[in-house]
């Protein structure tokens, strides 16, 4: 009996290492890109920067929104600025600046004060961008081996049990010339997470910001994809522009 009992417990030891591992590979925040540009980390920059603006996404995915792909475009432009190999030029807020340039041209402002005509900076380069899918919850169930059933979903499951859920993204990057509106390069950026519920590898890549629209996927396994996508986007962008564009 004892013997029996020792072979019992060695087989649930061995079957609840396996499905640790297996668990820890299916949680790992895991990013893509269609090529491998983007798979290099960034090395610190100090160099030239090249001059770009970031266009407005284009929202393609079923279950994304505008309010969500203005708040993705917010991420993507801070994280360029704070790569340090960018000036990026904001045109959403274009007309205010022209109307405080035309203000003090006025001459009802007070003389000498205020932003001068003619010292509007042009981009480069537009970086456009696609949010092609948008899944918060791709995938769910009780976490075992395979996700199924069997040992998983039974004794294994016993052990590890919680809900698996998947969240994945995927964006449709293009770099465009603006002197030709030639697109230059092209990829598609994803990003998918796993978590347990409970937290498990909560604050993952820091207290980045979320952009707005952005907040109800604080703290799930969407926040994680949406970083590690954004964060694919730069290293992309960085490593496939002309280096004749690094020049401010």
């Amino acid at each position: 009996m004892k013997r029996l009992l020792l072979v019992v417990g060695c087989w649930l030891l061995v079957i609840g290492l396996v499905g640790c591992a297996a668990l820890q590979q299916m949680t790992q925040p895991t990013a893509q890109v269609d090529n491998t540009a983007g798979a290099a980390a960034l090395p610190p920059y100090s160099g030239p920067k090249a001059r770009i603006a970031v266009a407005d996404f284009d929202v393609k995915a079923a279950r994304a929104t505008y309010e969500i792909g203005s708040g993705l475009r917010e991420m993507l432009v801070t994280a360029l600025i704070n790569s340090n190999r960018f000036s990026v030029l904001e045109r959403q807020a274009l007309s205010a600046v022209m109307q405080e340039q035309e203000l003090s041209a006025s001459g009802a402002a007070q003389p000498g004060s205020g932003p001068q005509r003619g010292n509007i900076k042009t981009a480069d380069l537009i970086i456009t961008a696609a949010v092609t899918e948008f899944e918060p919850q791709a995938s769910g169930g009780r976490a075992g081996i395979g996700g199924g059933g069997g040992v998983g979903s039974g004794v294994l499951g016993a052990l590890i049990g919680g809900a698996l859920n998947k969240a994945h993204m995927a964006l449709d990057l293009r770099i465009v010339d603006a002197s030709t509106s030639e697109v230059l390069t092209a990829t598609r950026v994803q990003g998918q997470a796993s978590d347990i519920s409970g937290g498990i590898m909560a604050g993952f890549l820091g207290s980045w910001g979320m952009g707005a629209g952005l907040s109800a996927y604080a703290n799930t396994p969407m926040e994680k994809a949406i970083r590690v996508c954004i964060i694919e986007a730069v290293r992309y962008i960085s490593q496939t522009i002309p280096a004749n564009f690094y020049k401010y």
